[in-house]
C-alpha cells in the first residue's frame, strides 16, 4: 500500500514560487528545490514529476495570485479611472513580497525574458497572462473615456500597448533597483500622454 503524501502540495507550489521568482528557472536545480521544500527527490518527482511541471504548477500559481491582485487594484469603482491607473502602475514597483523584498520583478516577466519563446508550454502562459493586463487595462481606460477623464478620441488599443509596453519596462526596471522617483516620473508622464 502506498505511503500518503506528508505535505501540503499548495504550499509546496507556493514556495516553489517563491524560489523560481528569487533564481529563476534555469538557476534554480533539483537539489535546491529539494532543499527549499524539504523533498526527497523521489517525493518530488512522484508529485510533480519533473522541474519543468512543478514550474508550469508555479507559473499558473502566480498568475492566479497576482491577476487576483491587479483586478482588486485596478478597478476602478468609485474612483477615477486615472488615479487607480496610477495608483496600480506605482504598486506594480513597490509592492513588498511575502519576505519584504520589493525588488523581484515580475514572474512571468522575468520568465519571458528568460525563456523567451523557446519553452511553448511556458510561452502560452506569459502570453495568456500579458493578456489579461491588456484587457484590464483596456476596461479602466474605456471606463474613464466614457466618463469623460480621459478625450474622447483617446485611441483605447493604441494606449494599452502604450500602457503594457510601459508596465513590462517598470517590471525590468523595478528589479533592477531603479530609483522609484524616476520611475514615479515615468508613469506621471506617461499618463499624461493618455490626454495628447
Amino acid at each position: 500500500m502506498a505511503r500518503p503524501r506528508q505535505f501540503d502540495e499548495q504550499d509546496v507550489v507556493a514556495r516553489a514560487t517563491d524560489l523560481f521568482w528569487r533564481r529563476g528557472y534555469h538557476a534554480t536545480s533539483v537539489r535546491d528545490l529539494g532543499e527549499e521544500l524539504e523533498l526527497t527527490p523521489s517525493s518530488m518527482y512522484r508529485t510533480f514529476k519533473d522541474k519543468h511541471t512543478l514550474f508550469l504548477r508555479a507559473l499558473d500559481h502566480y498568475r492566479a495570485t497576482e491577476s487576483t491582485q491587479a483586478e482588486e487594484r485596478l478597478g476602478a469603482g468609485d474612483r477615477p479611472s486615472r488615479a487607480a491607473l496610477r495608483d496600480w502602475l506605482l504598486w506594480l514597483v513597490t509592492c513588498p513580497t511575502d519576505d519584504g523584498v520589493a525588488a523581484r520583478g515580475c514572474l512571468v516577466v522575468n520568465t519571458a525574458t528568460e525563456l523567451g519563446t523557446t519553452d511553448p508550454e511556458v510561452s502560452r502562459r506569459t502570453e495568456a497572462a500579458f493578456e489579461v493586463t491588456r484587457e484590464a487595462l483596456r476596461s479602466v481606460l474605456h471606463e474613464g473615456r466614457d466618463r469623460g477623464e480621459f478625450p474622447a478620441a483617446l485611441d483605447v488599443d493604441a494606449a494599452v500597448e502604450l500602457l503594457f509596453t510601459m508596465v513590462l519596462g517598470l517590471r525590468v526596471r523595478e528589479r533592477a533597483g531603479h530609483d522609484l522617483d524616476r520611475l514615479t516620473t515615468t508613469v506621471d508622464t506617461a499618463l499624461r500622454a493618455l490626454d495628447a
